[in-house]
């Protein structure tokens, strides 16, 4: 494969990781924050309804920890094509 189409096929993969963990956050941010909210305000954590939660708090923590599933991915994605260094 020459390094050209090597670089292609690497942004053409990250892109996608990218869209795929950006659309988890919009789903926990947006939907279980705003969308779903009624329907998770039946479950309670700590005497609070879960979609007050997701609204306040969930998002922030799936967010962070998305950032550590990002970094895992392009380190694999980095040794595949070969850019590790």
């Amino acid at each position: 494969m020459s390094e050209k189409a090597n670089a292609k096929a690497y942004w053409k993969e990250n892109i996608r990781y990218l869209f795929i963990l950006l659309l988890i956050w919009f789903l926990v941010s947006f939907g279980a924050g705003i969308l779903f909210k009624d329907a998770l305000n039946i479950i309670k954590i700590g005497g609070f309804k879960l979609g007050f939660w997701f609204a306040q708090q969930g998002s922030m923590y799936v967010f962070v920890i998305l950032i550590f599933v990002y970094v895992r991915i392009m380190n694999k994605l980095d040794k595949k094509y070969g850019y590790d260094v």
